[in-house]
């Protein structure tokens, strides 16, 4: 009988799904877990449980019960503090239990990049209460960038431009946040030329880069990223002695989505994730090896070889607008006549407003052909009720 690894996944959705396909295919047992039935990992897992994701006592029980070899994270709202016992007694969390923990919210990583590491990153303030977050504001200055410590795919960021947004900015932070009364983060605004997320593979045979990411965000969520985004020499030497150190900082083995916002002359940390990330579904279609299979490859102990960009490509999530219990997607057949396009429908049981549903993927000769194909797919799809 074939002996396998067991990966167990905390958190189930799109690029956890891409994951568990890629440890199928070398292999590996796999085990999906989220705090929702049929999430799309748990589609093509072969067990799933579903848990209360910051219950502690539930996810050591059914770590305990399963014994897998490896504990890969999906997702930052996690009883992480438990992950760290966990660890501490011969667990093997991806790429470590620390990691988990710091990028679980905001501050840890922002104070570990910029007060230990000496990374540059945009000024920022922290408050608890209301009236702390209206100090902090008044002395962060118009605009600043408001954003809950812990929350998924952007949900509660905005942008407070003068003192009438103040109330509102506090709601949407407080809203968008996966704990309630949660603490924020007050950040300099940034007047960047671009934003990008720069895939680091920390694997048996050292760190390896992407070509950069290109992305846009609206409140946080990514509208649409391509690859590669154009940097000079010197952006793209500083940005990977960025992602180096904090990568390295972090440790463990796996692949990182590492934020970066591009001004004139400067190179500015914004975010890590130790895990595959949202804008970098476009590696599906423009690279030797995608970022989930860099992912698998790394936490399994397996060399990464020559990263190789194949092609120039783009991605274009679809986002549902409204909450409905049964829903189609429409437009699959029109979308996928646009050449040298594919289209992901992720299977999540539910909609809700702002969450992605599917993503459309493009590849030409240049960037620019390839977005303009991923709108012209994009624009074929839709989420309607059914």
């Amino acid at each position: 009988m074939l002996q396998t690894k067991k990966i167990m996944l905390l958190g189930s959705g799109e690029l956890g799904k891409e994951v568990l396909i890629e440890a199928q295919r070398l292999g590996v047992e796999t085990v999906a877990v989220d705090r929702y039935a049929h999430a799309p990992a748990m589609q093509v897992a072969h067990r799933h449980y579903v848990i209360d994701m910051l219950d502690g006592e539930r996810l050591r029980e059914i770590i305990e019960q399963e014994k897998p070899d490896l504990i890969v994270p999906e997702i930052e709202a996690l009883a992480t503090s438990e992950l760290l016992k966990l660890e501490e007694e011969g667990h093997r969390v991806i790429p470590t239990a620390r990691a988990a923990k710091l990028t679980m919210d905001r501050e840890g990583i922002r104070r570990l990049a910029s007060e230990k590491l000496g990374l540059p990153t945009a000024g920022y303030k922290f408050a608890d209460t209301y009236d702390q977050f209206v100090q902090a504001v008044k002395e962060m200055g118009y605009p600043c960038v408001i954003k809950p410590l812990m929350s998924s795919s952007g949900k509660g960021q905005s942008v407070c431009r003068e003192e009438k947004d103040i109330e509102q900015c506090w709601n949407v932070a407080m809203e968008g946040g996966r704990v309630q009364n949660g603490r924020v983060i007050i950040e300099e605004f940034i007047c960047f030329e671009s934003e990008i997320t720069l895939l680091t593979v920390r694997s048996v045979n050292g760190t390896s880069f992407c070509a950069p990411i290109g992305h846009i965000q609206e409140n946080g969520d990514y509208i649409e990223s391509w690859q590669p985004h154009d940097m000079t020499e010197d952006q793209i030497k500083e940005a990977k002695h960025i992602a180096g150190a904090i990568t390295d900082e972090l440790g463990g083995y796996g692949l990182f989505g590492v934020e970066l916002f591009l001004t004139e002359d400067k190179v500015y940390f914004s975010e890590v994730s130790p895990r595959p990330h949202d804008t970098g579904l476009v590696t599906l279609v423009t690279q030797n090896l995608s970022e989930f299979a860099l992912h698998v490859r790394a936490i399994l102990g397996y060399p990464i070889p020559e990263i190789v960009l194949m092609t120039p490509g783009a991605s274009r999530p679809l986002k549902a607008s409204l909450e409905l219990e049964h829903y189609c997607i429409t437009g699959v057949e029109k979308a996928l006549s646009v050449p040298n396009t594919q289209v992901r429908v992720f299977g999540k049981p539910v909609t809700k407003a702002g969450r992605r549903m599917a993503v459309a993927l493009s590849t030409s000769d240049s960037v620019e052909n390839a977005r303009k194909q991923a709108k012209l797919a994009l624009d074929e799809l839709a989420v309607v009720e059914s």
